[in-house]
């Protein structure tokens, strides 16, 4: 835009005297020739001339190259109609001066913006107090000046209250914008204190003094940064560079950074993990992202090494932090069936189950062809994007504040090599601590990070497993140390539970030595309804490549354990053992297994509580199991007549095709006893009518079954082959 040579209504600025006319003109040409505002219009007339003006001095802010997005936009100034503007004024410039000045970074910024607020609320609050004040009608340009001087201010407070508020060390990475957001604030401020019209209010000499005291402040600001800040600024900046050459820090220099920018124990470094994780989500670009990323494995690095896990005393570490993803509860229906994570990019398969795109492409790539939830057969291996379902998870990720970032950012992201290698180093620091045997208590919080960082991305699952990491862990498996320590048995084994969504992690569990039976010996025996659960979850993970399905399958002491938890655990850790005996029973062995085990009986009585479940494995079982199996499902047919007529869609959906696998190995004695059932044909036709696609099939099966065996049709034409 080409800068715009300032007209100035001389008429309008006669209406003020001489010296204000001066002020005026300076302070509006000093704006008006600023590039900031560098306006691209034609004035043709005064009156054009005036609202030009108007529309300037409303439109003064800080350059948008300068000061970072806002987390919150400044409140509305009062209008113009608004006879308690100084009021406004003076409340605002206290609130300034109430605030804390900065105390690790930008210290003198602060304390010479709040200096000057305060001399600004001595100056309102005398104003206030003169009756000659209190029966003056401002003119409109005095309005202008005061409205514009509202927004200075509530700028200011802004911009104090979000440096206080944010993570220290991406404040640190940003002082240089930072303090150039002071000193432009600041010659705004001066701009509207050259056209104060302060001889409108016959002012005391004190308050002349004072305003030309805050006027000679402003005009002496210079935008320069405070060195000890730059050369700190510089100092992180070094240190990044020499992870990222995988050089290890200096740990006393690393710690006097830290104790500069006040992060001088385990919780303050907790807290500035958790802002940096936050302040990723308001960064648009991916260079601030990658930045951000890699301070937290500095922060998270140098909290290991230089401040322990806290107090060794804590039983339950998870307590002592604020909500992160880790440590929440995902609710079922935004997790992925296979990883049993939350969904990054949920996709649609043939089926209609929704799935995470990278776990059912990694289910297909293995060879599988069939949906890994229901069992069945895929037509195709198209995958639809559910973008309702991922707009839900983005809601919930907002409402329990953890960052929620699409697959192709987050790759992005989680590449940055300075912070790869920072938690390598961490990785390294915490198998070196639990290699030394320490303390229970000690080793409960090493476990518990190593937990943490298990569950972030698939390059932490690597370096752990390489660091050696996993034969350490089963010592922890045991029996003995969940009867003692049960909160360092659920931390172990959902380490594990972690580690196992990386398909390398799979054969290490597998093959290295303990490992496989230590989880198994948690499934039977944990110390509590988690560390089952979190087991079973595990043994779902593993039993993801088909060759370790077949093993898993074939063990005894896995399958009792499965059904011992789905029988008696909550719903939480019933769930996750009956998804996986129903990802097991997806290989014919297994399902002989499972029948003689008496999994029929199990899920026709939890089939009220996890209908969707049940209902699968019964198909999983009737279509790929003998006659055992069709004799044992025979007592389930009433219960899945009710959820034909009750469940969900997908429910109902496997309880069709159930029945129509049962009606055609049980033969007419199987179907008469369905064809009896009361209203049955009506329900028959609400799914024809309502059901998915699969189900309005299976539903025309089963009523075709009950017209020819009531029509006298021959046992074995009953059901459509």
């Amino acid at each position: 835009m080409t800068p715009l040579s300032p007209v100035i209504d001389d008429e309008w600025l006669g209406e003020m005297d001489s010296d204000l006319r001066r002020r005026q003109h300076h302070g509006l040409m000093r704006l008006l020739t600023t590039p900031t505002f560098s306006v691209a219009v034609a004035v043709a007339d005064n009156h054009s001339a005036r609202v030009l003006s108007v529309f300037i001095l409303s439109s003064m802010a800080v350059s948008p190259r300068v000061l970072p997005p806002r987390k919150r936009r400044p409140s509305p100034s009062p209008t113009s109609a608004d006879l308690n503007l100084m009021n406004s004024l003076l409340s605002l410039s206290q609130e300034i001066s109430a605030l804390k000045p900065l105390q690790c970074l930008l210290i003198g910024k602060s304390h010479s913006a709040i200096n000057k607020s305060k001399l600004l609320a001595i100056v309102f609050e005398e104003l206030l107090g003169d009756p000659v004040s209190n029966a003056f009608s401002p003119s409109s340009s005095t309005l202008l000046c005061f409205e514009e001087m509202y927004i200075v201010l509530q700028r200011m407070k802004t911009l104090i209250e979000d440096c206080s508020n944010g993570s220290k060390m991406w404040l640190l990475m940003q002082i240089p914008h930072l303090a150039n957001s002071f000193h432009e604030l600041t010659l705004e401020l001066s701009t509207v204190l050259d056209i104060f019209p302060l001889q409108e209010f016959d002012p005391s000499p004190d308050v002349e003094e004072l305003l030309g005291l805050v006027r000679r402040q402003c005009t002496k600001t210079k935008p320069s940064v405070d060195p000890k800040d730059d050369f700190l600024r510089r100092d992180v900046l070094a240190l990044l560079d020499l992870i990222k050459k995988e050089v290890v820090p200096d740990h006393l220099k690393l710690k006097q950074i830290l104790e500069n920018l006040g992060l001088r124990d385990n919780s303050s470094c907790v807290e500035e993990i958790e802002s940096l994780q936050s302040e990723i989500r308001t960064q648009i670009d991916e260079k601030s992202k990658s930045q951000i990323v890699s301070l937290i494995g500095l922060v998270r690095y140098a909290r290991c090494v230089l401040f322990g896990f806290g107090s060794s005393t804590t039983e339950k570490p998870d307590h002592r932090r604020r909500k992160s993803l880790s440590d929440l509860t995902v609710p079922v229906d935004l997790r992925c069936p296979i990883s049993l994570e939350l969904m990054r990019d949920p996709v649609v398969v043939a089926s209609g189950q929704t799935y995470d795109r990278k776990s059912i492409n990694q289910w297909f790539e293995s060879g599988h062809n069939t949906c890994p939830k229901t069992g069945q057969a895929l037509a195709h291996t198209n995958l639809i994007p559910n973008r309702t379902l991922r707009n839900l998870i983005a809601m919930w990720c907002r409402q329990q504040r953890v960052p929620f970032e699409s697959v192709g950012s987050n790759d992005k992201v989680n590449g940055v090599k300075s912070s790869f290698e920072a938690t390598k180093m961490t990785v390294s620091f915490l198998v070196d601590k639990l290699s030394a045997s320490p303390s229970m208590e000690a080793a409960n919080a090493v476990v518990y990070e190593l937990r943490a960082l298990a569950k972030m991305d698939s390059d932490n699952r690597a370096c752990i497993a390489e660091a050696g990491a996993i034969p350490i862990l089963v010592r922890y498996l045991a029996s003995d140390v969940g009867s003692e320590h049960p909160n360092l048995q659920v931390n172990a084994v959902t380490t594990f539970l972690n580690l196992s969504i990386l398909e390398a992690n799979k054969t290490r569990i597998m093959e290295i030595d303990g490992a496989l039976n230590g989880v198994i010996e948690v499934l039977r025996s944990g110390a509590t309804w988690e560390a089952k659960g979190n087991a079973a979850a595990t043994i779902f993970s593993l039993s993801g490549v088909h060759e370790y399905r077949k093993r898993l399958g074939t063990t005894t002491r896995v399958i009792k354990g499965l059904m011992d938890l789905a029988e008696d655990g909550p719903t939480n850790s019933k769930r996750d053992a009956l998804l996986t005996i129903l990802n097991l029973a997806g290989d014919r062995e297994t399902v002989g297994r499972l029948v003689e085990g008496r999994v029929v009986e199990l899920v026709t009585r939890v089939i009220n509580q996890l209908p969707e479940e049940a209902v699968a494995i019964l198909e999983a079982v009737v279509k790929r199991g003998g006659p055992a199996a069709i004799t044992a499902s025979h007592n389930s047919i009433k219960k899945l007549s009710v959820i034909l007529r009750e469940g969900s869609n997908t429910a109902r959906e496997s309880a069709a095709a159930t029945l129509v696998a049962i009606c055609r190995k049980g033969g007419s004695e199987v179907v008469a006893e369905l064809a009896t059932m009361p209203s049955m044909e009506r329900i028959i036709w609400e799914v024809m009518g309502t059901g998915t696609t699969r189900a309005r099939q299976k539903a025309a099966t089963l009523l075709r079954a009950i017209r020819r065996w009531t029509a006298g049709v021959g046992t074995n034409e009953v059901v459509d082959s």
